[in-house]
């Protein structure tokens, strides 16, 4: 415990870029050592040095943890000055050299401790060891990897970073489609102590160069399916000084493969656990950095996945940019050991045959895709055996109660369901309680209030208003460099929240409604536009649909409809009016639709949500 308090405490310290000393005054037990890291106890100390306290002088250990804390105090860049009442002077460098040799003989505890190989990024490494030839990727793309292959990539990487100077807490960008080497790429970083921001590679070059240059970003990682795009990016991002193509050629780029062949594939030897910094998607404004160093816990999750690394196969189904992708379909199964299958394109149809094809058991999906799968006719859906699927989770957008039946009807009561977003994860939902209470999301957490938009009052029970969720001790997150958004994400510093309305009935159930930013207010109602979308893709027509506020001379603003027909439907007034009349058999007068028009294909992010925003830039721009 002694090491890897010393160890963890070092780990956390070099992230922030501090230096370590030691005095003896009173012992550093781990609650103290959590003050250390919160700077509740750095008071007389420079902004670059936290003072912490050592049981006994460090010279007079003899014994292997003295050892062991020398050893691994200098591989994660610690200054250890040991004292007493009066300081005393650090053991000699013969002695230290002498020391690390005898600590250095032993094999990596990180190879053999699942816990510190989480710590410090290795838990690759630790899979590795112990079964090297079993799957971690199989891309869709092409390029699979055993674990003792994308071990030795991994490690390649890191050793080439650190080689050309980087230090821990230096920013990464990685542009980079749903291939083995997205993998790599961050896995190397985490390894040495980096902070990656994996970038949405469907975005415009400006807005990949916001990023890139909003990050800090020293490295940038592009896929040369986006060549065009990164070649306008790097030339617009005089912060970057390495820049490696991946998977061919860009312009102003170096060759990722090229780089890092000639590096060692062992594993290095002072590994630093570096963190990804996120974007949100932007849907109110410029895309928004979630700073947060602390890894987010998924263990809720993961305790309903119950991964079985022998037998089990996950598909990353969205972009691995997005959060859930990255962290439940890959770094979720790299955590137990198992295998990933990257998904390039979704396609319902093609995700069917995949699952079949490959035995996929655990994937994450979103309430898009399965509206587009129930949309295949029956003779394809029963071509298909999906038979070895044990577990399905969704969040991302509230998802059709009559949806969600329809798919367990299918899938059979495997489907899970979160609610969250890049900022932090709320809850989460098994398919027994959800039967129990169709469209809520989950047992509200302890601590959780719903709030006026207009008093910021409480509302009583079954009101709607804005969801704040109870801010974690420990583990938080801020915008980066920017306070002034950090500080409305978060409620008198106890509670944050994701803009997200909704409710909680008796029994303490949370149901959402929309994003705040979603909200019609037409006559002085709110209108959610996810009851109507929920309304209108009942409609035997309808493929896809998506509500909008736009501006009313006398309301303030109407509900308008937006809809996708289902292929071999013809738009025509027709279909317009039975679609609109169908709504006002099913909803409130003024929830209605007072309009409706036809688009071929809804705008869609490639994590397959409804870019509400968009079709709300077509019809009423102003607004």
């Amino acid at each position: 415990r002694g090491f890897r308090r010393v160890r963890t405490l070092g780990v956390e310290c070099r992230r922030r870029n501090l230096c370590l000393s030691t005095n003896k005054t009173q012992p550093l037990d781990n609650d103290a050592a959590r003050n250390v890291l919160r700077g509740d106890l750095i008071e007389a100390a420079t902004d670059d040095v936290v003072r912490a306290c050592e049981q006994r002088p460090f010279h007079d250990i003899e014994d292997e943890l003295g050892k062991l804390i020398l050893w691994h105090s200098h591989r994660v860049g610690l200054t250890i000055v040991a004292g007493s009442a009066t300081l005393l002077q650090p053991q000699s460098t013969d002695a230290q050299e002498q020391l690390m040799t005898e600590a250095s003989a032993t094999e990596p505890e990180y190879l053999n401790d699942f816990e510190v190989a989480a710590s410090c990024g290795m838990i690759v490494a630790y899979h590795a060891n112990k079964n090297p030839d079993r799957v971690a990727i199989v891309a869709e793309q092409g390029g699979n990897r055993t674990y003792g292959e994308l071990n030795e990539r991994i490690n390649q990487v890191a050793h080439y970073l650190r080689s050309s100077g980087l230090q821990p807490g230096d920013a990464v960008s990685l542009v980079c489609t749903n291939r083995p080497e997205f993998a790599e790429a961050i896995l190397g970083c985490f390894r040495v102590g980096l902070r990656v921001s994996p970038v949405n590679w469907h975005l415009t070059a400006p807005e990949m160069t916001y990023i890139v240059n909003d990050s800090e970003s020293k490295v940038l990682f592009g896929d040369a399916r986006l060549g065009t795009e990164l070649a306008a990016v790097i030339k617009d991002s005089p912060n970057v000084s390495i820049a490696l193509a991946i998977g061919g050629d860009i312009e102003g780029f170096e060759s990722f493969d090229e780089q890092i062949k000639d590096q060692s594939t062992k594993n290095i030897s002072n590994p630093i656990r570096g963190f990804e910094m996120l974007y949100t998607s932007g849907t109110t404004g410029h895309p928004k950095g979630v700073y947060r160093p602390q890894v987010m816990s998924t263990s809720s999750v993961l305790d309903l996945a119950q991964f079985d690394p022998e037998t089990d196969m996950s598909m990353a189904t969205g972009p691995l940019y997005h959060a859930a992708p990255l962290g439940i379909d890959l770094m979720a199964a790299f955590g137990k050991g198992t295998g990933t299958y990257l998904v390039d394109r979704w396609d319902p149809e093609t995700c069917l045959k995949t699952i079949q094809d490959n035995g996929i058991t655990h994937t994450h999906m979103v309430p898009t895709m399965f509206h587009r799968m129930l949309a295949l006719p029956p003779e394809i859906r029963e071509q298909y055996d999906i038979s070895s699927l044990k577990f399905v989770i969704h969040g991302a957008a509230p998802c059709p109660v009559h949806v969600k039946e329809a798919m367990l009807d299918w899938f059979g009561d495997i489907i899970f369901e979160y609610y969250g977003a890049t900022e932090g994860v709320g809850t989460v939902v098994t398919p027994d309680q959800w039967r129990n209470k169709p469209g809520g999301v989950g047992q509200a957490p302890e601590g959780m209030i719903i709030v006026d938009e207009v008093t910021d009052e409480e509302v009583p029970v079954g009101e709607i208003g804005i969801i704040w969720i109870p801010a974690p001790a420990e583990g938080g997150f801020k915008y980066f460099k920017a306070d002034e958004k950090t500080e409305k994400a978060y409620r008198n510093g106890t509670h944050y929240s994701m803009h997200d309305m909704g409710w909680v009935d008796e029994d303490g159930w949370l149901f959402l409604s929309d994003r705040r930013a979603d909200l019609i207010l037409s006559g002085g109602v709110n209108v959610y536009p996810a009851e109507v979308d929920a309304a209108l893709l009942k409609h035997p027509s309808v493929a896809d649909a998506c509500t909008i506020g736009i501006p009313n001379t006398d309301w303030g603003q109407e509900v308008m409809a937006v809809v996708e027909l289902k292929e071999g439907i013809a738009e025509s007034e027709k279909v317009k009016e039975e679609i609109l009349s169908f709504c006002r058999e099913n909803l409130a007068k003024f929830k209605c639709p007072r309009s409706l028009n036809f688009m071929d294909s809804l705008p869609r992010s490639e994590a397959g949500k409804i870019q509400r925003r968009k079709v709300r830039d077509i019809y009423a721009p102003s607004s």
